[in-house]
């Protein structure tokens, strides 16, 4: 079953369009990643999504339930993580997520527990009396996660959740949030840090001008998209590449260098390994690098 939905979602501002009949489907239990540039439409899709934005054409359901027409049953369905701090300054940390809590009707008794849960795995037990003006931006971010988990959802949206956090930090939450997601929470996510999406997500889609431009698993993207570069070590320099090597599309990795490089061509590598020795040059080393999710990503969204 699909925990998220999203069909030919269509949002306008005024005459301009930010969303252009998006369609996404996120399975129960997936770790999704949702990228693009600033200004691509990844927090208006969240915002339609949790209910902090109308829309006008399309629909969205979560777990089989339309997010207008059922919109409390959908929204208690989901816990969500803005980019924004917008906690009320006057609250203590364990204020809020009582709070919180009390939005979806846990009763009192109930919510402190889960907020003392919550508190306590986010290491923020030691400042639960603080109020949010006291807390530094890093407890502020770990904040933000315990109050979207507070209701225990089945779907929690992320909206660049380790923003300006340290790399400590970062680790810390990439465990957490993959733990989760073992658990059987459904992530949906997004970042701009390119990494970040690599390392935790298992399906990714990428929105572009309001556009979905790819969707896949990100073993595919980077398998369909990327490539492996191969590059070789020779026994002698060149200035320019010998015109027989040449036509296999090698360059030089730098002009008088023994270093020449080419992009994997299964059927053609043993070809180009024959000519190089025909032409008397030996092979001295080879190393490879494959195409990481963020050269993809650029080049997929680079302006045209």
């Amino acid at each position: 079953m699909n925990a998220i939905q999203i069909s030919k979602l269509s949002k306008f501002y005024g005459k301009t369009q930010a969303l252009h009949e998006i369609s996404l489907a996120v399975p129960a239990g997936d770790f999704f990643g949702f990228l693009g540039p600033n200004g691509a439409g990844k927090t208006t899709t969240i915002h339609a999504m949790t209910g902090l934005a109308n829309f006008q054409g399309g629909d969205i359901k979560v777990f089989g339930n339309d997010v207008i027409h059922d919109y409390r049953k959908t929204r208690a369905l989901i816990g969500f993580v803005p980019q924004e701090f917008n906690f009320d300054p006057y609250l203590s940390a364990e204020q809020i997520l009582v709070f919180e809590a009390g939005y979806f009707g846990l009763p009192k008794k109930i919510a402190k527990a889960r907020a003392a849960e919550l508190l306590e795995e986010f290491e923020l037990s030691g400042h639960r009396h603080l109020d949010y003006r006291k807390l530094s931006g890093g407890m502020k971010r770990r904040l933000l996660i315990a109050r979207g988990l507070i209701h225990q959802p089945k779907v929690l949206i992320l909206d660049e959740p380790t923003a300006g956090v340290d790399l400590e930090l970062r680790l810390k939450l990439w465990d957490f949030l993959k733990r989760l997601n073992e658990e059987g929470v459904t992530i949906f996510l997004t970042t701009h840090y390119i990494e970040e999406a690599e390392r935790l997500c298992k399906r990714i889609g990428v929105i572009h001008h309001g556009r979905m431009i790819a969707l896949d698993t990100t073993a595919a993207l980077i398998d369909q998209l990327g490539s492996h570069v191969i590059t070789l070590r020779l026994d002698r320099s060149f200035e320019v590449v010998p015109e027989p090597i040449l036509r296999f599309g090698v360059e030089l990795v730098k002009q008088g260098g023994n270093m020449i490089r080419f992009r994997k061509d299964d059927e053609r590598i043993s070809d180009l390994f024959k000519t190089i020795h025909a032409q008397g040059i030996g092979i001295t080393g080879i190393e490879t690098e494959k195409t990481s999710l963020e050269e993809i990503f650029l080049e997929m969204t680079k302006s045209t």
